[in-house]
């Protein structure tokens, strides 16, 4: 397995608590499926389906928050409550006031609430003890929010932090176009944005499209600045930088995939997957921040 997006986040390292003891802490948040009259559930849920809901290879915790989440669109509800209101005129003269018609769409959506279709979706987490590492795999901080409130919920007192450092990536990222010459260990691939600062927000966006040096500096000097910048470490993964310090679009480039030719089943597989991918990951995000000027001190 790989995580495709990092929220990154910050413990103190090492983080002394036993993974018994995390597994004890999110039990009573476990996840259950949602009742009939439930828009949303949400829990924590075993990662590999054995009833425990810390998976530990080699220190490294991994954990799975579920959801469950009804989908009925509110123009259904509408659709409905506004057939009924009409037989409701046709038998009664009037049509339904203001207070009556908002009734009218709860009792609506309530019973239709039970039939409503159910999506099952998963976010899962990466807790590195060793280097002090706290990583959601998702695209939005919406969804990386709903970890942690719930972690935060379950864990009394987790010394928490989102990660800050001494650079902004913004500048950092433009300085890096700027002189056409990425960190030691990186290399900047065919995918950025540059953004201008004013009013007009304009922006320009290059998808699989070659930098050219000059045609960047121009749009510098205009005033643009970069806020996603496509990148490769050390040959090994290709990835997006952003503005707001997440990685995105994370791909293990070839040399990473030969994990699975020496493993034997699906267990060892996703173990070996799963090793590999913190050990390779928790380098690069060290080097992520060292290239961004290291850790901002409090």
């Amino acid at each position: 397995m790989w995580f495709k997006n990092l929220q990154i986040y910050r413990l103190p390292a090492p983080w002394a608590f036993a993974p018994e003891k995390l597994d004890e802490a999110l039990r009573p948040h476990a996840f259950t499926p949602a009742s009939s009259n439930e828009m949303l559930r949400q829990g924590w849920d075993s990662p590999r389906g054995n009833g425990s809901l810390v998976h530990v290879v080699n220190q490294q915790m991994l954990l799975l928050l579920g959801t469950e989440k009804k989908l009925l669109p509110s123009t259904v509800v509408n659709q409905v409550a506004k057939a009924r209101a009409a037989e409701m005129e046709e038998q009664q003269g009037f049509a339904p006031g203001k207070k009556a018609m908002k009734e009218l769409k709860e009792r609506v959506h309530d019973e239709l609430l039970p039939r409503a279709f159910t999506i099952r979706s998963n976010v899962w987490t990466w807790i590195d003890p060793v280097n002090g590492w706290l990583v959601v795999d998702a695209a939005s901080p919406a969804k990386a929010d709903d970890v942690i409130k719930l972690l935060l919920k379950a864990v009394d007192r987790l010394p928490l932090e989102s990660l800050r450092v001494q650079r902004s990536p913004v500048g950092v990222m433009t300085a890096w176009l700027q002189e056409d010459e990425a960190p030691a260990g990186f290399t900047v691939d065919m995918d950025t944005e540059l953004r201008a600062t004013g009013e007009s927000k304009a922006a320009v966006r290059y998808v699989r499209h070659t930098l050219e040096p000059e045609e960047v500096r121009r749009h510098i000097a205009a005033g643009k600045q970069c806020t996603r910048l496509a990148m490769t470490w050390e040959s090994k993964i290709s990835f997006v930088l952003t503005e707001s310090l997440a990685i995105k679009s994370i791909k293990p480039l070839d040399v990473l995939k030969e994990n699975d030719a020496v493993t034997r089943n699906d267990d060892e597989r996703f173990d070996g997957d799963f090793m590999l991918m913190t050990g390779e990951l928790s380098q690069l995000l060290k080097d992520v921040v060292e290239a961004l000027g290291g850790e901002a001190v409090a």
